[in-house]
C-alpha cells in the first residue's frame, strides 16, 4: 500500500523532488540549481534540456536517499515556474531554443504595439491579465516569428509549445514515445490565452497573436490522472496533480475559503487571495487568475499581486556586486545599522508589476549620502520586499473589500527574521509562518493525493496546517507611514526610464 506522495517543484532557479507522508512531513528531498542565462539586457533564458536533466537527477537522488521504490508513491504532482515558455519538436523532443523566462522583457515592443489598439487592458475582461512582458502569449509569438523554422514546424503539426509543466509532463510520460501534451488551467490562466469563464483557449486572442491552437497543450484540471511516469525510479506512478507554483502555495497553505490569502517570498513575491468560484475583476492593478480546479468540481479563482524582484535582489547583491558571499549573510548585514539611513532600493529590473504595470520602469537606488554604507544597502534590499508587499495588500483589500487580519507566508525568504518582523511592522498585522515551509511542493502533493484518494478531502488537508512562528507588529504609526511615504516617492523615480 503506497504511503507517500511525491512533488516535482521546478522553480526559477532550481528543481526539487520532495516526498511527503500523509501528514505533510518531508520524508526525502533533493535539489539542484540550473543556469540563469542572460544573452543581452532584458533577456532571461533557461536551457530546457538542463532542466530535464536536473529533474531526472533529483527524482533519482530523493528516491535513493530513503531507498524508496516506485510502489511507495501513491501519486506525483508537478508545480512550476509559470509564465516561462518552452517550444520543442514532437518527433525528437529537441527544444527549438532556450526557454524564455517569465522575467524576460524582449517582447516589450510587442506590448506597445498591441496596447496601441485598445490599451494594455484590451484582453483583461476575458483573461484577467493586462498586456505585459510577464505573460506567455507574446513569448510564444516571439518564438514563432524569430526562431528559425518555428512557424513552419507549427503549421506542419511538428511543434509543441507550453509552460514548463507541460514540457516536464510530456517528458515524464514518455516524451517522443507517447508523452502527453497537457497543462492545467492554473498555468493556462497565466498565458493570456485562456478565457477565464469557459476555461478554454480563446480563438479570438489566438488569432490576434497569430498562435496556432494545435501547438498548445490540452487543458485539464489541477487534480486528475494525466498518465504514468516512464522514468525508471518512478516507473508506473500516476502523475495526478499540476499547479502553477503560486497556486500550489495557496493550496498548500490551505486557503480554501474566499478571503484567505498567502504571500510567497521567492525569486519574486506573489500574494494570492482566494475569491471563490467566480473570477473577480480587479480595478487596482491586480491579476485575476485560476486558483485551482479539482477534477470535475468548479474552478476556484484568486486575485494575485505579482512583484518581479524580491529574493532575486538578494542574489543580485551577492552575484553582481559581491557585497555578500551568501544570501544568508544579508540579515546580519542589515542588522548592523539602526535604520535604512534614508536609502531606498526600487528593484524594477524588468519593469514594475502589480499594482503599477510599468514595463518601462527600471531599478533605482534613492536617498544615497556619504553616510550610507553596505549595511544600509542590505537593509534597503530587504525592506523593498516588505514595501512592495504592502502595496499589493492595499490594492487587494480595496479590490475585494476584505481587510486582511493576518498574512500567511512561505518561500525561502521566510527564514529571514528581520524581513518577517519588518513585514509585520509595515503592514501592521501579524505575519504567520507555517510549520511545513515547503508549501508549494506540498500544495501540488495535496492535489495529486486527492486525485487518487490518498487524502479524503480538504478538511483533512486543513487539519495538517500548523503555525511555526508569528511576528507581531511593533513599529509606531508615525515611523511606519514615514518609511512608506519615502518608499512611494522612490518608486516614482523609477518610472518612464526606458523611452
Amino acid at each position: 500500500m503506497p504511503t507517500y506522495v511525491g512533488a516535482l517543484d521546478q522553480g526559477t532557479t532550481s528543481t526539487r523532488f520532495i516526498v511527503f507522508d500523509r501528514s505533510g512531513r518531508i520524508v526525502a528531498s533533493a535539489q539542484e540549481e540550473h543556469e540563469q542565462i542572460y544573452p543581452q539586457a532584458g533577456w532571461v533564458e533557461h536551457d530546457p534540456e538542463e532542466i530535464w536533466r536536473r529533474t531526472q537527477n533529483v527524482i533519482l537522488r530523493a528516491m535513493q536517499t530513503r531507498l524508496l521504490r516506485a510502489s511507495d508513491l501513491a501519486a506525483i504532482g508537478i508545480t512550476n515556474q509559470r509564465e516561462t515558455v518552452v517550444a520543442w519538436e514532437k518527433r525528437t523532443g529537441r527544444p527549438l531554443c532556450n526557454a524564455i523566462v517569465w522575467q524576460d522583457t524582449r517582447v516589450e515592443k510587442m506590448v506597445s504595439e498591441f496596447a496601441g489598439d485598445g490599451g494594455i487592458d484590451r484582453f483583461r475582461a476575458k483573461t484577467g491579465l493586462p498586456l505585459s512582458t510577464y505573460f506567455s502569449a507574446l513569448k510564444i509569438r516571439w518564438i514563432l516569428e524569430n526562431v528559425r523554422d518555428a512557424r513552419e514546424k507549427a503549421g506542419a503539426g511538428e511543434l509543441c509549445c507550453g509552460t514548463v509543466d507541460s514540457y516536464l509532463l510530456w517528458q515524464l510520460t514518455g516524451g517522443r514515445q507517447g508523452g502527453v501534451h497537457l497543462t492545467d488551467v492554473t498555468n493556462a490562466s497565466r498565458t493570456q490565452l485562456l478565457d477565464l469563464q469557459t476555461l478554454q483557449w480563446d480563438a479570438e486572442i489566438l488569432r490576434k497573436f497569430a498562435i496556432p491552437i494545435q501547438i498548445l497543450p490540452r487543458l485539464v484540471s489541477s487534480s486528475e490522472v494525466y498518465g504514468e511516469a516512464r522514468l525508471e525510479a518512478i516507473r508506473g506512478v500516476k502523475i495526478t496533480g499540476v499547479l502553477g507554483d503560486q497556486q500550489a502555495a495557496l493550496f498548500g497553505q490551505t486557503c480554501f475559503e474566499a478571503g484567505e490569502a498567502k504571500n510567497t517570498y521567492g525569486t519574486g513575491c506573489f500574494l494570492l487571495m482566494n475569491t471563490g468560484e467566480n473570477p473577480f475583476p480587479s480595478s487596482c492593478g491586480l491579476l485575476t487568475t485560476v486558483g485551482y480546479k479539482l477534477g470535475t468540481a468548479k474552478a476556484v479563482y484568486a486575485l494575485e499581486g505579482s512583484v518581479a524582484i524580491t529574493g532575486a535582489l538578494v542574489q543580485w547583491l551577492r552575484d553582481n556586486l559581491a557585497i555578500i558571499r551568501s544570501s544568508a549573510e544579508i540579515e546580519e548585514l542589515a542588522r548592523s545599522v539602526r535604520d535604512n539611513g534614508g536609502v531606498y532600493f526600487v528593484p524594477a529590473f524588468s519593469g514594475l508589476y502589480a499594482p503599477y504595470w510599468r514595463s518601462n520602469a527600471r531599478g533605482v537606488i534613492a536617498g544615497l549620502t556619504r553616510f550610507a554604507n553596505r549595511g544600509h544597502l542590505a537593509r534597503a534590499v530587504l525592506e523593498a520586499t516588505a514595501y512592495q508587499t504592502r502595496e499589493v495588500v492595499e490594492a487587494m483589500e480595496k479590490d475585494a473589500q476584505i481587510h486582511l487580519f493576518s498574512l500567511r507566508t512561505d518561500g525561502g525568504m521566510v527564514e529571514n527574521h528581520f524581513l518577517m518582523q519588518f513585514q509585520a511592522d509595515i503592514l501592521n498585522i501579524p505575519v504567520l509562518r507555517p510549520a511545513i515551509k515547503e508549501t508549494t511542493a506540498l500544495g501540488v502533493a495535496y492535489a495529486a493525493g486527492l486525485a487518487v484518494g490518498f487524502y479524503s478531502g480538504l478538511s483533512e488537508l486543513r487539519d495538517n496546517w500548523k503555525s511555526d512562528q508569528t511576528w507581531e507588529p511593533h513599529m509606531e504609526e508615525g515611523q511606519r507611514e514615514m518609511y512608506y511615504r519615502q518608499w512611494k516617492k522612490a518608486v516614482t523615480r523609477s518610472f518612464d526610464w526606458v523611452d
